[in-house]
């Protein structure tokens, strides 16, 4: 499967939702960087907000780093971390090697892998998958956060209940941070209040809501990225589509573009009180020609609403060819936004250090 990831910087995630353990290797990070462990685990843990107070969600632990780091700080070797997995005490949806979830990857998996794909609680398709990469997004966030670059993500959007949107202009480092601590990062704490309830009630009719992550980067020189296919752009994209449940991304004012005229969508330059260059507006979300321009980075990731759900669906059975039914599960998430804020920063973390790395006495 190509779970690899290569730009100046490689990540390589592996495993399976229910195999013996899950787990990232990433090469080429500067050497001598101190890694906070407490930092670490502060951002692994708001992977796992939930909504609803279901037991039967573990907590995952803190993954166990095999090299890479020594008394806290980076050698330069590859980094590699796994988490183990909670072994189950009985198969789940043992059926699953015969009938296609609807809205999961069971289908296309057996198709692409000839019926061999591990299907156990989606396998490699599942979103557990995003634990090493939020871990590698850690680690790549604290080198950044060292040379003042900070990124930030909140829950733009539940189904139809909107938070407060960044200032794609003036949002700081403060900004970026403030949300961060907080249990449900919303910007507007009464909107999250709704969202929770929205998702509530979604889950007690057996229904499951998606909605908008917006992400921000500052600090970000001018300069980072290149044009056409390696382009800043380009390799956020990739990381961010490594997500999964992400179907829609969006710099800056995105699809909205489609709808101005150039005088409208254009951001003027010019020259502030400190003597940088800047633009009055922020439409191209920080990213011009897929080099950085010195502005906020700016973007938004739709999620799906997850696939789980209560309720029956129809499908097939892929192995008799047959028309048939799939039964709901009383155990599933009902909205995979809040655990999937922390990603989308993680994707972002290292793309912009990827490119960084090119950046004049950065390391």
């Amino acid at each position: 499967m190509s779970s690899f990831w290569n730009n100046r910087i490689s990540i390589s995630i592996f495993g399976e939702a229910q195999g013996p353990a899950i787990g990232v290797t990433v090469d080429d990070l500067p050497s001598g960087e101190y890694i906070d462990p407490e930092a670490l685990s502060a951002f692994m843990a708001r992977r796992n907000i939930r909504v609803t107070d279901k037991p039967e969600i573990s907590r995952d632990p803190m993954p166990r780093v095999m090299s890479g780091i020594y008394n806290d700080r980076t050698t330069g070797t590859p980094l590699c971390a796994f988490l183990q997995n909670i072994p189950q005490s009985a198969p789940q949806q043992p059926e699953l090697d015969r009938l296609a979830r609807p809205g999961h990857a069971d289908y296309t998996g057996a198709v692409r892998y000839k019926g061999f794909n591990d299907v156990r609680e989606g396998g490699h398709f599942s979103e557990r998958l995003t634990a090493p990469l939020c871990f590698a997004g850690a680690i790549c966030g604290q080198i950044l956060e060292r040379r003042g670059i900070y990124v930030g993500a909140h829950i733009g959007q539940i189904h139809n209940i909107k938070d407060n949107p960044f200032d794609p202009v003036n949002i700081t480092r403060d900004g970026v941070l403030s949300v961060r601590g907080k249990d449900f990062p919303v910007i507007n704490d009464r909107k999250g209040w709704m969202m929770q309830e929205d998702i509530s009630l979604a889950r007690e009719a057996g229904e499951s809501l998606g909605g908008i992550i917006e992400c921000a980067a500052v600090n970000v020189p001018a300069g980072i990225g290149s044009p056409i296919f390696d382009g800043l752009k380009n390799n956020i994209a990739q990381l961010i589509f490594g997500i999964p449940g992400v179907t829609g991304l969006e710099f800056g004012i995105g699809f909205g573009a489609a709808k101005m005229i150039g005088s409208q969508n254009n951001d003027p330059f010019y020259v502030d009180d400190h003597g940088h260059v800047v633009t009055k507006t922020n439409n191209h979300g920080g990213i011009l020609g897929g080099i950085s321009s010195g502005m906020p980075i700016t973007l938004s990731v739709a999620v799906k609403p997850a696939p789980t759900i209560a309720k029956p669906q129809d499908t097939v059975d892929y192995h008799d060819m047959t028309n048939s039914t799939i039964e709901g599960r009383d155990s599933y998430e009902a909205c995979l936004v809040p655990g999937l804020v922390p990603c989308v920063e993680a994707a972002v973390n290292i793309a912009i250090l990827s490119h960084m790395m090119d950046y004049p006495n950065f390391c």
